[in-house]
């Protein structure tokens, strides 16, 4: 029987609320540096039309990927599963793609130009700190 440690959901929480408030304060200092307006929190932001109809393609075809990986891995013993079609490499992959795709529309038809250096920096910024959280096991805390 898998046991988890009593504490855990208090550590998780609180990993997730100052990676969350790093991200977020990051964010909002690198806007007002750049004097670029602020996004919406959870809103799907898009520049126009265009970048709409690629970012929707962008989801549904990783929504495929997503699926058909889920089912070839399921197919194989658990211990030969591919990493590329894990669902945490996934969703990495997805991000990355989508705020390219995002920078890219921000740096070809946005008002203020330098959103897609904002865009470009979060990006990286947000790499940064999954990859910190995940090779230290979430900062020695899980």
């Amino acid at each position: 029987m898998l046991v988890i440690d009593p504490v855990f959901w208090p550590k998780l929480l609180f990993l997730i609320t100052i990676v969350g408030g790093l991200m977020y304060f990051f964010e909002l200092g690198l806007r007002k540096w750049l004097k670029v307006e602020k996004k919406n929190l959870f809103s799907n932001y898009h520049i126009n039309d265009k970048h709409k109809k690629v970012d929707w393609a962008i989801r549904i075809s990783f929504l495929v990927i997503f699926l058909i990986g889920a089912g070839i891995n399921m197919e194989r013993d658990p211990l030969e599963w591919l990493w590329f079609l894990e669902p945490w490499f996934l969703l990495l992959v997805l991000i990355v793609t989508t705020e390219m795709a995002r920078a890219f529309t921000e740096w070809k038809y946005a008002e203020n130009r330098k959103a897609f250096v904002v865009t470009i920096c979060q990006l990286v910024f947000i790499l940064i700190v999954f990859f910190t959280v995940m090779k230290t096991d979430f900062f020695w805390m899980l």
